[in-house]
């Protein structure tokens, strides 16, 4: 509730305040009491709000993208996601961290990390790693909302152009609909439908994901096989298929994203009561250039792509 209110009041992501009220809360973690609430807050109601996300989209959505669009942005997730694993290894990062940032940045941001670091191998510093990530894509998805529209008009581009460019390379859902409906209306929807496109490819990435670390090189203390299709996916999955029905009225399925958004707000800040700041600086410049190249990366990728349409 509180994120929320300094959400509204101060237009920032509601994600954002509830890492550093976390954060600042962290004292708390030395209490046992605590552990068992912040536990299920990690784990169980992070998987029921990424789950719930199925509830926003629908087939008919991603087919009114055109075959050309949906290439374009599948193209530009996958390009994503291999760049921060090569560059995770060229700046001598763990390359599951390459895999987490880069899939945040590809895919829909805090969630999308939150939902990666569900299914990644465990490391002592997975924690760690997910707040720096969530911090990391947050900060520079709201300096994305604000610098591509201007981006996309110097550059002369079109409407159809800038919605595709704003909803294929800003991290969070949220920075998409402010960056596009402060453009014009029809360049807010094409962002949001190519943005929610974004949100569907969680599905077949985490499940490649979960596939290449089950039987990884990087297997060793700490570590464990993970599950080919943890139980959040599937519940995502069948969201999306029962959403395409069209028989779920539409306030259960707004109602069932608000409910996604309150239990993600959940998570990460108990993330953030988890997570100390003294430890958030010993990550390094390391880790935050790369959060930085990749979203450089997606940025070029989708725009020589767009030029091209």
């Amino acid at each position: 509730m509180a994120s929320a209110w300094l959400a509204d009041h101060y237009r920032a992501p509601i994600l954002l305040f509830a890492l550093l009220l976390g954060m600042a809360m962290n004292f708390a973690r030395q209490d046992p009491r605590f552990t068992p609430g912040l536990d299920v807050s990690t784990r169980h109601l992070l998987r029921l709000g990424v789950a719930l996300l199925g509830a926003r989209i629908t087939v008919e959505q991603v087919m009114s993208l055109g075959g050309e669009v949906v290439m374009v942005v599948t193209a530009g997730v996958i390009f994503t996601i291999l760049a921060g694993w090569l560059l995770s290894r060229a700046l001598r990062l763990r390359p599951d961290f390459g895999v987490l940032t880069g899939g945040s940045v590809a895919i829909c941001g805090a969630s999308a990390a939150l939902a990666l670091a569900a299914v990644l191998p465990p490391t002592p510093t997975r924690e760690r790693d997910t707040l720096l990530t969530v911090v990391g894509v947050t900060a520079l998805s709201t300096l994305a909302m604000v610098v591509y529209p201007v981006l996309a008009t110097a550059l002369g581009l079109s409407e159809l152009q800038t919605g595709i460019l704003l909803g294929a390379t800003i991290h969070d859902v949220a920075q998409v609909v402010g960056a596009g409906y402060s453009v014009s209306q029809p360049v807010g929807d094409t962002a949001t439908i190519v943005k929610l496109y974004r949100v569907a490819l969680l599905l077949p990435v985490i499940v490649v994901v979960s596939l290449a670390f089950r039987a990884s090189a990087l297997s060793g203390p700490g570590w464990r096989r993970t599950p080919l299709a943890p139980g959040f996916l599937l519940g995502f999955a069948a969201l999306v298929a029962i959403n395409s029905t069209g028989l779920p009225p539409a306030a259960l399925a707004e109602g069932a994203g608000t409910l996604s958004r309150g239990l993600l707000v959940a998570a990460i800040a108990a993330v953030g009561v988890k997570t100390s700041l003294g430890d958030l600086f010993k990550v390094g410049v390391r880790s935050l250039a790369l959060i930085a190249m990749e979203t450089v990366a997606i940025l070029a990728f989708v725009l020589l792509a767009v030029l091209a349409l």
